[in-house]
């Protein structure tokens, strides 16, 4: 799991800021969606992922668990798919042109729909009835990208808690355009992997002083849980 080292001069600013450390720690389970982003075989299985982040596979315990509670509790569970599609050589061609030719290749490879680099990790806990999101840039939110928005929207949802791989790249585009697109949002700190501790903190602190929170597993649970029960109980 990464080491977590948000410096205590960032909670202060964040406090200065919202008045409190966690200003979501008040989230409506029932308008709440675990948004779990691209932990597919793609960037976790050796062998088939072109782009592979190891801490990825020690993330999906606690991804698991987020998503038993955030079903019962009422919410969502939204599982994020990137793919390639033949069109983004041209409407995303600033992308490849970044990449080496044989990168780009291993790229199309593993995240063509039907390919096994494109399925989501064996161990990942996903439900019939949950939601299965294909998008085509690293945010889920970026016009042109996937119908996420709208199909959170359409169920209620104002809340997103937001897992998966990368923390910088994927998850941290998809997390900032969520609070841009006005949804409340948390980054779950030990629900994110990136390559190094490093670029997983640097995130996490780039996101937590301006766009939203950041909450442990742990702490999201009880969140859900507690405020579940407070709710049932008026």
């Amino acid at each position: 799991m990464h080491k977590l080292s948000i410096p205590q001069s960032v909670v202060d600013r964040v406090i200065a800021r919202r008045g409190k450390e966690h200003i979501y720690g008040d989230l409506v389970p029932a308008k709440t969606a675990l948004v779990v982003v691209d932990l597919q075989n793609a960037f976790m299985l050796q062998g088939v992922a072109h782009s592979p982040c190891a801490m990825a596979r020690e993330v999906v315990p606690n991804v698991n668990q987020l998503a038993k509670a955030v079903r019962a509790t009422g919410g969502k569970v939204v599982w994020i798919q990137t793919a390639f599609r033949e069109e983004s050589l041209e409407d995303w061609s600033v992308l490849h042109g970044m990449s080496l030719p044989d990168r780009t290749s291993k790229r199309i490879e593993a995240l063509t729909p039907g390919s096994k680099g494109y399925e989501l990790w064996a161990e990942l806990d996903a439900k019939p009835d949950d939601i299965f999101v294909e998008k085509l840039r690293f945010s889920a939110f970026i016009q042109g990208s996937s119908n996420l928005e709208q199909v959170l929207r359409s169920h209620g949802i104002d809340t997103v808690l937001i897992t998966g791989t990368v923390t910088s790249v994927c998850c941290e585009s998809t997390a900032r355009d969520a609070m841009m697109l006005n949804f409340k949002t948390v980054m779950i700190t030990d629900g994110n992997a990136a390559a190094t501790d490093f670029d997983h903190n640097g995130a996490l602190i780039g996101f937590y002083l301006t766009f939203g929170d950041i909450m442990s597993t742990d702490l999201a649970v009880s969140c859900l849980e507690r405020n579940a029960l407070k709710m049932a109980a008026e």
